[in-house]
């Protein structure tokens, strides 16, 4: 048996038979041959690295994605790389072309906002670089693209509190440039359109997923004449602002106030009533697009046989309850 043959398994090329790699991995492990990764990495041009490209105000939305890649590849020889990058730089494309060149991974998951780059995505096909772009939509084709369904979910979820009863119901939309941001809204806004309602301007608030935004949108939609009885957030921390802020002007949730978040994050079961929210798979969306961008080192036979879109949930907890009355 040749170099080249067993070089081949151990690199899972595609040019070894069934027969041949079997009785490959068959000697290996009779002699408890361990490969050498500085010696793999150069003979395959690539360190046995992914990469995690992020600039995300929401570190616990990186943790958990970071945390579903590391499931994923943790019985292979692959490790993680995560790169923070600008999106607002003129430089962009520049940084992650040098970060690329070298690093030299085998290929890079793009978190949004900057998945939603479609000029990353070219540079990454231009060097080479396996990419897997993920968003609240679907951004590209199977093969390159994990994504949610927040738009649908988002709906679902202000029907139940038009079921409820609510019709003054303010919105605290994500931050602008963000492709969630604007699912959501779109969510929100049809679920009220088919209720036959409409979003008062004064129910709409800005922010950006930081919990201070949620205490500013909590301050000005709760001191107005006729507050709503009910508010959705675009994410659990500004969810949380906006609890905190109701607390603190005796209003209480959910009996005179209703609020839904969005990621049920951990903060959403760390407060007090524990918050309604839409679950966003994130964690199961970082192991998946670990499996669509590098199946052939995890054992898989196809990564695109998994669907691109991961359905999030509704999960009712206490902080939702039928409108008050008057």
């Amino acid at each position: 048996m040749s170099k080249k043959t067993v070089s081949r398994v151990i690199n899972r090329s595609e040019l070894i038979s069934t027969k041949t790699r079997q009785a490959v991995e068959q000697a290996i492990e009779m002699l408890g041959f361990v490969p050498n990764p500085q010696a793999r990495a150069l003979a395959f041009r690539r360190n046995f690295l992914i990469a995690l490209l992020h600039d995300n105000p929401n570190a616990q939305t990186v943790l958990n994605f970071q945390q579903g890649v590391l499931d994923a590849i943790k019985d292979s020889d692959l490790a993680l790389l995560v790169r923070p990058v600008d999106r607002a730089s003129d430089h962009i494309l520049e940084d992650v072309r040098i970060f690329l060149e070298k690093q030299r991974p085998i290929g890079a998951m793009l978190l949004p906002p900057i998945s939603e780059n479609d000029a990353l995505a070219q540079l990454c096909d231009e060097l080479g670089v396996r990419y897997v772009r993920v968003g609240s939509a679907l951004l590209d084709d199977a093969k390159h693209c994990v994504s949610s369904n927040d738009r649908e979910v988002v709906a679902e979820a202000v029907r139940k509190l038009i079921a409820l009863g609510h019709t003054r119901i303010a919105f605290v939309r994500g931050p602008e440039g963000f492709r969630s941001a604007a699912e959501r809204e779109t969510g929100f806004r049809e679920a009220l359109a088919e209720a036959a309602l409409s979003l008062a301007d004064d129910h709409y608030a800005p922010g950006n997923y930081r919990y201070t935004a949620g205490v500013e949108a909590g301050e000005n939609l709760l001191s107005l004449a006729t507050p709503p009885t009910a508010i959705f957030c675009s994410n659990d921390e500004m969810a949380a602002g906006v609890i905190r802020v109701a607390h603190e002007k005796g209003i209480k949730v959910p009996d005179q106030l209703s609020v839904i978040g969005f990621d049920d994050s951990p903060t959403a079961t760390h407060i007090w009533p524990a918050l309604s929210t839409v679950r966003w798979p994130i964690r199961e969306m970082g192991a998946q697009a670990a499996r669509t961008l590098v199946p052939d080192f995890l054992g898989e036979t196809d990564g695109a046989e998994d669907s691109p879109v991961l359905a999030s949930s509704f999960v009712e907890r206490q902080s939702v309850a039928r409108a008050p009355e008057g």
